[in-house]
């Protein structure tokens, strides 16, 4: 049993810091000699900063984060007032990185796997909601790396991620004791 505990935390641990990580170093890129501005996944930028593209042409990588186009996706599930879209976006990916971090750690599992549960929760919530009012949106799950639209594949997969974290969650208690303090008459 052990070790499934531990298969799923590096799973669900995984896919949250992943999930975060996207979502944090979404960067932009302009254009030397050029028009316009795209928003790329950080993975894209980590090859290189300055790439050229032509002859009078390169393009520049700057490490400003857009957390603008996370908050548009926020915004258009029409849950959560436009007013607190922001404040998601910029919180979000950091508890998720917190949480699936801690729980592959190890540190605090069952509190981060509550945790985890409870977003998924969310999660379904919203993306039920949009499906049910016929949304044809992106997902926003891994920022603008992966564009899958809401539907039911995303339904199933986050529901399967569900069941793996509320079973971390509701696992009995490990049944190693903890450290025991010792002391100051106890020799060492």
């Amino acid at each position: 049993m052990k070790v499934l505990n531990r298969i799923l935390r590096l799973i669900i641990g995984g896919v949250f810091i992943a999930s975060a990580i996207a979502k944090i170093t979404n960067v932009q890129i302009s254009q030397i000699g050029g028009v316009g501005n795209k928003t790329v996944s950080g993975a894209d930028r980590a090859w290189s900063c300055t790439v050229p593209l032509g002859q009078s042409r390169a393009m520049r990588l700057s490490y400003v984060p857009d957390m603008a186009t996370f908050a548009q996706d926020v915004v258009n599930y029409h849950v959560p007032p436009r007013a607190l879209a922001n404040l998601v976006a910029i919180t979000l990916p950091w508890i998720e990185l917190l949480a699936g971090g801690l729980l592959i750690a190890g540190i605090w599992k069952r509190a981060s796997a509550w945790v985890i549960t409870a977003m998924m929760v969310v999660f379904l919530g919203a993306i039920g909601w949009a499906v049910a009012h016929g949304y044809d949106i992106r997902c926003g799950c891994f920022g603008t790396v992966e564009a899958r639209k809401v539907g039911v594949t995303a339904l199933a997969e986050d529901f399967v991620l569900l069941a793996m974290s509320a079973w971390l969650a509701r696992r009995p208690k490990d049944s190693t004791k903890p450290l025991q303090r010792l002391s100051p008459a106890d020799p060492l």
